[in-house]
């Protein structure tokens, strides 16, 4: 069994702003990224917390992102929420036009979030669920660099083009999802390089076409989407949906303007936000037990709704105070905060 370290909340948070602050992040992008770094290390999400503030440092040194961009929201009458991150990580931009994007959802049923120009490198899921805790139904989709081959292919064309989805309910953690249409996200494969350890098969091709488990190879190669057609076709729905209609970057596109860099994407999201008290008209609490009756026939045959394991890693992380890393990761940070 791999040796683990101890870190408490504050640590975590400790960590994550003085590396970020070092690494030349102005103090409200340092907060919006080291709150939502916290957020995923207590659900154990291990691939989107503090692992990534390597990308975040890595981004910073390149030059490519404004660690003191200030986001820009457009005016708008209508349903659509435009918030320029001009040129910065995403997550400042989005908190800031949330109020906005759930006062829009109310007035209209309906509404969406378009960021534009931003750099994206973190999970979806606590942007939908701070929807659902304000009781509205919502999804977000971003694309990323070109790293996946589209099913049939070689080469990547698609990024890994996640899809999230969380549903308010009363009482109890929300019905979230949170996957990649690649088989796995990019950083689980990092993991599996930096434990020595080899990938599943199907999850990736090396640079000639080939299957390959070695995550190295895969790394310098591509990686396949879940689902073969079905997976692919989906991450081509959230290329367009989050790329050409919001006036934002493809995949392809993203990975061009890295420039071999190493940072993190560069291109849009797109947030749908959806107000059940006005799709049903009013009718909210004979609809949510419809949706109740619906999750307790799944779990009443031992199946298990998504993120329950994560919303358990959750309470026990938060009762006792602490999380556990890994001891090679705990290391490779405390390097990385020496040197920023």
């Amino acid at each position: 069994m791999s040796e683990t370290v101890k870190l408490t909340l504050d640590e975590i948070q400790e960590m994550s702003l003085t590396i970020l602050t070092k690494s030349g992040f102005g103090p409200d992008h340092a907060q919006a990224i080291a709150d939502l770094l916290t957020t995923c290390q207590i659900d154990d999400c291990q691939s989107h917390g503090l692992f990534r503030l390597f990308m975040c440092a890595q981004t910073m040194r390149t030059g490519k992102v404004d660690g003191n961009a200030k986001p820009i929201v457009a005016p708008s009458d209508d349903a659509v929420v435009r918030v320029d991150a001009q040129g910065g990580m995403s997550l400042l931009a989005f908190d800031l036009a949330l109020p906005i994007l759930i006062e829009k959802t109310r007035t209209h049923g309906i509404a969406a979030m378009a960021i534009n120009r931003c750099f994206h490198f973190s999970a979806l899921w606590p942007e939908v669920e701070s929807l659902s805790a304000a009781g509205l139904a919502a999804m977000a989709m971003v694309p990323s660099h070109a790293w996946v081959a589209p099913a049939g292919g070689t080469r990547g064309s698609l990024g890994t083009n996640p899809l999230a989805f969380s549903w308010p309910r009363q009482g109890k953690d929300p019905f979230t999802f949170d996957f990649s249409t690649s088989a796995v996200a990019r950083g689980e494969i990092e993991l599996y390089r930096r434990a020595g350890k080899p990938l599943p098969d199907g999850i990736a091709l090396d640079k000639n076409g080939n299957p390959t488990t070695d995550p190295t190879a895969a790394m310098d190669g591509a990686m396949l989407t879940f689902g073969s057609y079905k997976g692919s076709a989906l991450s081509i729905m959230i290329e367009l949906l989050a790329g050409p209609l919001i006036d934002d970057l493809t995949s392809l596109e993203s990975l061009e303007f890295d420039g071999g860099t190493a940072s993190a994407p560069y291109h849009g999201e797109i947030i749908l936000a959806f107000d059940p008290a006005r799709f049903s008209g009013g009718r909210v609490a004979e609809n949510d037990a419809r949706a109740e009756r619906l999750f307790a026939d799944i779990t009443e045959q031992g199946a298990r709704l998504p993120s329950q394991r994560r919303f358990a890693a959750r309470a026990q992380n938060t009762a006792r105070g602490y999380v556990e890393i890994a001891k090679t990761l705990h290391d490779d940070l405390m390097a990385l905060k020496d040197q920023a």
